[in-house]
């Protein structure tokens, strides 16, 4: 069955319809998927009733090997849905421009409070007039795209989602997780989408408002020869340690001089404000976990007093620590 509900529970759990198409990416719907279906009401009940839609029901290939079962439109006609969200993929463009999809869509979204998109699945409610007038994002290789074809959408293309009143958008592929995740927190709270990020191993629950490149990853991708690559993982696993120039230099097996010199050429910082970015980083990890006091923090991201942390944590990021564990930490 595609209706991938547990027991009846007292609480009607919320219902979910993702609307999926022949060449639809798996992880597109596999991600969000996961994070409702693992979702719990207060009282350990299921949060969210998911259902798989396509034109015609019944098995749709994905892009891999994988087939989802699905239920057609038209046996949800009538149904009232609390949230539609539409796949995305390669195929997604073919999709857009399915008159039968759009239709159906049309019809689905009449009795919804709130529909969304993951990755390219927004060329297809742009495709439906869905975002006309409002902010909105996709996958950053067809940001461009989005925008040159949807005069009237603005599109963000840094963020990994986007939520413009009961329009909700995000980016590539595993995105759409931290999407759900965003959702889950709106409907059941914050500690619900914690202990989700927790359960499935997340790295944390990030907001909408990040890029969609994490530091790390920028600087790997500005690092095209992966010649530093070593180094930095090291100091990652390192931050307590002094890092100075010279002991970096060491590990590199340069003099100092050229060693700062190279550096700042390849990732765009001294070397000294590359470790202090990602101590902050890494403070930020814990201050997400909440689970230690400022001074734990100090040492283990490698800061030797508390006013260096603050005064570091500020130029990084904008907020002093105490702002970013009550806005991102769990209480």
């Amino acid at each position: 069955m595609p209706t991938l509900s547990a027991k009846p529970n007292s609480n009607p759990p919320h219902r979910i319809v993702f609307v999926v198409f022949p060449g639809t990416k798996l992880l597109d719907v596999a991600g969000p998927l996961q994070v409702f279906q693992d979702a719990r009401t207060a009282s350990g009940e299921p949060a969210y009733e998911v259902t798989l839609a396509s034109v015609p029901g019944g098995p749709i290939a994905t892009d891999t090997c994988v087939t989802l079962e699905t239920v057609s439109f038209a046996s949800l006609s009538g149904s009232p849905t609390d949230i539609v969200l539409v796949s995305g993929g390669a195929s997604a463009m073919q999709a857009a421009e399915d008159e039968s999809l759009q239709h159906c869509l049309n019809k689905l979204v009449e009795n919804t409070s709130r529909i969304g998109s993951i990755c390219t699945g927004a060329f297809v409610l742009a495709a439906g007039g869905h975002l006309a007038g409002r902010k909105a994002t996709t996958h950053w290789m067809h940001c461009v795209e989005l925008r040159e074809e949807n005069q009237g959408v603005a599109v963000d293309p840094d963020a990994i989602f986007v939520v413009d009143g009961p329009v909700w958008t995000s980016a590539g592929v595993s995105c759409g997780i931290d999407m759900a995740l965003a959702m889950v927190e709106a409907d059941l709270g914050r500690h619900e989408a914690l202990r989700l990020a927790r359960v499935l191993v997340l790295y944390l629950k990030r907001p909408g408002g990040q890029s969609q490149f994490s530091a790390p990853l920028k600087q790997q991708l500005t690092l095209s020869n992966g010649s530093l690559d070593e180094l930095m993982a090291w100091i990652d696993d390192n931050l307590a340690s002094r890092l100075s120039v010279e002991q970096l230099a060491d590990r590199a097996n340069m003099s100092g001089r050229n060693f700062a010199r190279v550096f700042k050429k390849m990732v765009g910082l001294p070397p000294a404000a590359f470790v202090e970015q990602r101590r902050v980083e890494a403070a930020c990890r814990l201050l997400e976990n909440g689970q230690l006091s400022v001074k734990e923090i100090c040492s283990l991201a490698g800061f030797g007093s508390e006013e260096t942390f603050r005064r570091s944590f500020l130029k990084v990021k904008g907020v002093p620590p105490s702002a970013y564990a009550r806005r991102f930490g769990e209480t």
